[in-house]
């Protein structure tokens, strides 16, 4: 299990396993957002298998797939609900984190500075650098 921390809040990993939740929560994680549609991962970790362990644990669990063309205005504002309303750290999940860090990314334009953003996200390892001009857009429409 490899979890990169974003924010104090907000951390994103790769696919995780049923044999993680309590790793997960020894990390001080109090949710855990499946970003990752099951089309992708074989029975064993799929959304159902991963919910069953993590709420086992005692977390908390929420499954909002994201793809390409699923990460819209409206996912962008459900999954930062998700964030917000989480009583403690969230840990987002897909194949590689790299969607987790996009949503996020995304969620706080106009409220962070792109390169505070973009920082954020690369001191976790993905270079969303390409991402700046939909970000500065995001922000401009919100002014």
């Amino acid at each position: 299990m490899d979890i990169r921390q974003i924010t104090n809040r907000y951390h994103v990993s790769p696919q995780i396993s049923p044999e993680d939740a309590e790793a997960i929560k020894d990390a001080g994680i109090t949710t855990v957002i499946c970003n990752r549609p099951d089309e992708e991962v074989p029975a064993s970790h799929q959304a159902e298998t991963i919910r069953h362990a993590i709420e086992a644990a005692g977390l908390r669990f929420e499954v909002l797939p994201i793809t390409h063309h699923t990460m819209t205005p409206d996912r962008i504002a459900q999954q930062a609900a998700l964030v917000k309303e989480s009583d403690g750290p969230v840990l987002a999940y897909c194949a590689s984190g790299t969607r987790c860090s996009i949503i996020w990314a995304l969620s706080q334009a106009g409220q962070q500075d792109a390169d505070a953003i973009l920082d954020a996200v690369g001191r976790a390892g993905y270079d969303l650098r390409a991402l700046r001009p939909t970000l500065d857009a995001a922000a401009a429409a919100q002014r």
